[in-house]
Protein backbone atom coordinates (compact mmCIF):
# COMPACT_ATOMS: atom_id res chain seq x y z
CA UNK A 1 0.00 0.00 0.00
CA UNK A 2 1.21 3.64 -0.41
CA UNK A 3 2.63 5.34 1.94
CA UNK A 4 -0.22 8.06 3.87
CA UNK A 5 0.88 11.25 3.40
CA UNK A 6 -0.80 14.86 2.94
CA UNK A 7 -0.16 14.89 -0.76
CA UNK A 8 -1.75 11.28 -1.08
CA UNK A 9 -5.24 12.64 0.94
CA UNK A 10 -5.14 15.59 -1.31
CA UNK A 11 -4.92 13.59 -4.19
CA UNK A 12 -8.05 11.60 -2.97
CA UNK A 13 -9.93 14.53 -2.08
CA UNK A 14 -9.10 16.50 -5.51
CA UNK A 15 -10.36 13.31 -7.17
CA UNK A 16 -13.51 13.04 -5.01
CA UNK A 17 -12.43 10.00 -3.33
CA UNK A 18 -13.98 11.88 0.18
CA UNK A 19 -13.91 8.61 2.17
CA UNK A 20 -10.29 7.94 1.60
CA UNK A 21 -9.16 10.90 2.16
CA UNK A 22 -10.73 11.08 5.20
CA UNK A 23 -9.41 7.89 6.55
CA UNK A 24 -5.46 9.37 5.78
CA UNK A 25 -6.05 12.58 7.35
CA UNK A 26 -6.87 10.16 10.69
CA UNK A 27 -4.12 8.06 9.94
CA UNK A 28 -1.95 10.69 9.93
CA UNK A 29 -3.18 12.54 13.03
CA UNK A 30 -3.30 9.47 14.83
CA UNK A 31 0.63 9.32 14.51
CA UNK A 32 0.92 12.96 14.47
CA UNK A 33 -1.72 14.49 16.76
CA UNK A 34 -0.21 18.34 16.48
CA UNK A 35 -0.45 17.92 12.46
CA UNK A 36 -2.15 21.13 11.38
CA UNK A 37 -2.61 20.33 8.04
CA UNK A 38 -4.32 17.27 8.71
CA UNK A 39 -6.75 18.50 11.11
CA UNK A 40 -7.99 21.55 8.85
CA UNK A 41 -8.29 19.35 6.02
CA UNK A 42 -10.70 16.96 8.56
CA UNK A 43 -12.69 20.02 9.30
CA UNK A 44 -12.96 21.14 5.44
CA UNK A 45 -14.19 17.54 4.91
CA UNK A 46 -16.44 17.51 7.68
CA UNK A 47 -19.02 19.29 5.84
CA UNK A 48 -19.62 22.25 7.75
CA UNK A 49 -19.57 25.04 4.98
CA UNK A 50 -18.97 28.74 5.55
CA UNK A 51 -20.25 31.82 2.84
CA UNK A 52 -17.01 33.65 2.46
CA UNK A 53 -16.91 36.97 1.01
CA UNK A 54 -14.12 37.97 -1.83
CA UNK A 55 -13.73 34.33 -3.18
CA UNK A 56 -12.06 34.70 -6.23
CA UNK A 57 -14.77 32.62 -8.15
CA UNK A 58 -12.90 32.28 -11.15
CA UNK A 59 -10.13 30.52 -9.36
CA UNK A 60 -12.63 28.30 -7.17
CA UNK A 61 -13.86 27.22 -10.83
CA UNK A 62 -9.85 26.51 -11.95
CA UNK A 63 -9.65 24.60 -8.56
CA UNK A 64 -12.91 22.47 -8.97
CA UNK A 65 -12.54 21.68 -12.65
CA UNK A 66 -8.81 21.08 -12.99
CA UNK A 67 -8.62 17.82 -14.78
CA UNK A 68 -4.58 17.98 -16.22
CA UNK A 69 -1.37 17.16 -14.97
CA UNK A 70 -0.52 20.74 -15.71
CA UNK A 71 -3.78 22.28 -13.83
CA UNK A 72 -2.71 19.88 -10.92
CA UNK A 73 1.15 21.57 -10.54
CA UNK A 74 -0.46 24.88 -10.62
CA UNK A 75 -2.64 23.91 -7.82
CA UNK A 76 0.76 22.67 -6.23
CA UNK A 77 2.87 25.21 -6.86
CA UNK A 78 -0.06 27.76 -5.31
CA UNK A 79 -0.54 25.63 -2.14
CA UNK A 80 3.46 25.64 -2.14
CA UNK A 81 2.84 29.75 -1.55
Amino acid sequence: MATKTLTLASIYELQGLKNEAIEIYRDILAEDPENIEARLALIRLSGVRRKFEGVNLQMKEFFIKMDSPLEFAEFERWLAF
